[in-house]
């Protein structure tokens, strides 16, 4: 399973503001925006281009455009939601699916409760968006379902990583993709990432 760790030093100094204890709520979704542009423009590293003529304004020209725009972001709720702006500026033209799963706070294990997916997503590179990939439950079982539904290129952009999740999704499906701007330590006994970011839903929506 593709697993890249983002090592640059515009994300290595943007993680750095975003792990504050005391980040406002602006800060951290500004931050949250701007990583998560920058981790998209990696993970569509792959796509394939063609040549195109176009009316340049001197002349006529062979530019490159992307052949297959069929993309779709999908931010699973709520966390997701903040990483969509950043994605959509580097793809615009991308389509947005949602899916919706919490973690039980005693279990652990991931409870499915919405889905709004592209329709034809077999036919559609999906891209995950969470900040957090902790026990990997959540996107295992999000990319489970997508795999239902016959998509078959499948990639994760998440801003922290723990390796019990990296772990788990390897494991489950080898063959999913993954993006990230940081690896941390570890989990903690709550599932929680260490040292992570604490909650980040809760700093997005500011429900702290």
């Amino acid at each position: 399973m593709p697993v890249r760790f983002i090592d640059h030093p515009l994300v290595s100094h943007k993680m750095g503001l975003l792990r504050k204890k005391d980040i406002d709520i602006q800060s951290f979704r500004e931050l949250t925006t701007e990583i998560s542009a920058i981790l998209t423009y990696e993970a569509v590293r792959d796509t394939v281009t063609e040549s195109c003529s176009i009316h340049g304004w001197s002349s006529e020209l062979t530019v490159r455009h992307i052949k297959d725009k069929r993309i779709t972001l999908l931010p699973i709720l709520r966390a997701g939601l903040g990483m969509v702006n950043g994605a959509l500026s580097m793809m615009p033209w991308a389509r947005v699916s949602v899916m919706g799963i919490y973690r039980d706070e005693v279990t652990l294990q991931p409870v499915p409760y919405y889905e709004n997916l592209v329709p034809n997503i077999a036919d559609y590179t999906a891209i995950i968006l969470d900040p957090m990939l902790a026990t990997g439950g959540s996107v295992s079982e999000t990319v489970g379902i997508l795999k239902k539904q016959g998509c078959r290129k499948i990639k994760g952009i998440f801003l922290v990583a723990a390796p019990e999740g990296v772990e788990r999704l390897q494991k489950d499906h080898p063959d999913f993709e993954i993006y990230a701007a940081a690896l941390d330590e570890k989990l903690n006994d709550k599932g929680y990432i260490l040292p992570g970011l604490g909650d980040a839903g809760d700093k997005i929506f500011g429900t702290y």
